[in-house]
């Protein structure tokens, strides 16, 4: 069982598919590492054994049939199981979700079988998982340090073998940051790849996407291959892929031009971060890639205005899930921070928010116009034509816990430093790229370090490929944390 731990999604189900295994005894050994983990890391807050168990003896069909997997806590929903946001209120309340999201409806026919829910920041807001709903879910790398967020339950249940997959979504870095702190593989797709269906059509003015957590990029692939798509009313869809991306896997991504970026205008980088952009730089040279110090200049005067955009959608939370429970929320439901976010989101007028959302659209395709290869570039102009840009996927190695909290007495200021840890992550969001962390670099003391690659919009298949030579060429596969079992 010590090999089928470490094995991937994929790989699990090629055995159960072989006969070699069950999926019941898969589930049995997730649920037992669970069990067993669980405690000392706090990646799960709720679990769903029997009704695991119950899916597993039906010995579910599907490319991924019979493997244990996990749902974050946060925006996709599965039918009778308890669904808290992260927040004090609803655990309080017992909330359950009446029924399933579409993206985990796809996970269920995908043959996934769903054994809990994991840890999550309250309303998915923070760049470290530590919720007064639930408690620090600790880094197994280092159990003094942060999980990364706001999907670090998901990376945790991952890096320690309880799941070999786990959901993860992404409205500022959060599939990125938690890969990034536990040595795993995070894509963020691009903008509306997943639907976010049937509730929303789109959330955070587009900037929140649906993935996964994985140890291996033929994972993250067919699971994109499963949940992807477009779904009936959706406002709009990412460009159709010409083949699965599990087809991507392995397919030879010849020669690139790539920009590195290790600094920063507003952050001060630790030396860790920019050795592991920087020794990737040099691999991808030895590879035969052209790699050039650059980055599009856009990066540097983000959008002032659209700073409104993230309160005002915190404010929506409020009021939402106030009608949801039939009361108005207070300052006694959320923690300090986040109370305070949405009293300046609600403050901010219509007017305020559409300009804001209009000078975020115009810097993002001032940004995007550095992948262009075409003649006529964004405003007229002639795009560099870069393929792929590579970044660290955070300044700094991964928080020690209550480094990022609410400080008491000082509304947002934890929040604030806790933004730090987006500033490579959430321009990507904003533009709808799509932009992988890949654990290229371990520190000197052992903590993994992720790279970020950037590729144009709607070029999943890039980062896939250009992810599987890499894969091979500096194999993580075998790096586990010294919790493990």
């Amino acid at each position: 069982m010590e090999e089928i731990t470490w094995l991937d999604a994929t790989g699990q189900a090629d055995l159960v598919r072989s006969g070699k295994i069950s999926a019941r005894e898969l589930v049995e050994h997730s649920i037992s590492r669970i069990e067993k983990l669980d405690p000392e890391v706090n990646a799960f807050i709720h679990t769903s054994f029997d009704k695991a168990r119950a899916v597993a003896d039906r010995a579910p069909a599907g490319p991924f049939g019979g493997v244990p997997f996990a749902v974050k806590d946060l925006f996709q929903q599965s039918e009778g199981d308890p669904y808290h946001y992260g927040t004090r209120f609803l655990k309080e309340l017992d909330w359950r979700a009446p029924a399933d999201t579409w993206m985990v409806s796809k996970l269920r026919a995908a043959g996934f079988v769903l054994v809990g829910r994991t840890n999550t920041p309250e309303i998915g807001a923070w760049t470290t998982t530590e919720p007064d709903s639930y408690g620090p879910t600790r880094n197994p790398w280092d159990l003094r340090r942060s999980s990364g967020g706001s999907s670090g339950g998901s990376a945790v249940a991952v890096a320690t073998g309880m799941v070999p997959a786990a959901h993860a979504n992404d409205g500022g870095g959060s599939v990125r940051i938690p890969s990034s702190a536990n040595g795993l593989v995070g894509l963020k797709p691009t903008r509306a790849r997943v639907s976010l269906g049937p509730e929303l059509g789109e959330a955070w003015a587009g900037m929140t996407h649906e993935s996964a957590i994985t140890r291996s990029i033929r994972d993250i692939a067919g699971i994109l291959d499963v949940v992807g798509g477009m779904a009936p009313g959706d406002p709009y869809t990412a460009p159709t892929p010409k083949r699965p991306y599990v087809q991507e896997v392995g397919v030879p991504v010849g020669r690139l031009r790539v920009g590195i970026q290790v600094d920063h205008p507003n952050v001060a980088l630790d030396p860790e971060v920019v050795a592991a952009v920087r020794s990737t730089a040099t691999l991808l040279e030895e590879l035969g890639h052209i790699v050039e110090e650059a980055h599009p200049a856009a990066l540097d005067a983000p959008a002032a205005e659209a700073q409104v955009l993230m309160p005002v959608f915190q404010y929506l939370d409020i009021v939402r899930w106030g009608r949801a429970i039939g009361r108005e929320l207070t300052s006694d439901d959320l923690d300090q921070d986040n109370w305070a976010l949405g009293r300046y989101g609600r403050d901010v007028t219509a007017v305020a928010y559409l300009e804001g959302l209009y000078a975020l659209h115009r810097w993002c395709r001032r940004v995007a116009a550095w992948w262009n290869h075409d003649d006529a570039g964004t405003d007229g102009g002639r795009g560099p034509g870069y393929d792929l840009l590579v970044t660290p996927t955070l300044p700094k190695l991964p928080a020690m816990l209550g480094e990022l909290r609410p400080v008491p007495g000082q509304p947002l200021a934890g929040f604030l430093k806790s933004g730090e840890y987006v500033s490579f992550t959430s321009p990507f969001n904003a533009t709808g790229q799509p932009a992988m962390s890949l654990p290229m670099h371990w520190s000197a003391d052992g903590l993994p370090v992720g790279v970020q690659f950037v590729a144009a919009y709607g070029r999943e298949d890039l980062l896939i490929r250009l992810g599987s030579v890499l894969e091979q060429a500096r194999p993580w596969a075998g790096r586990h944390p010294g919790i493990t079992g």
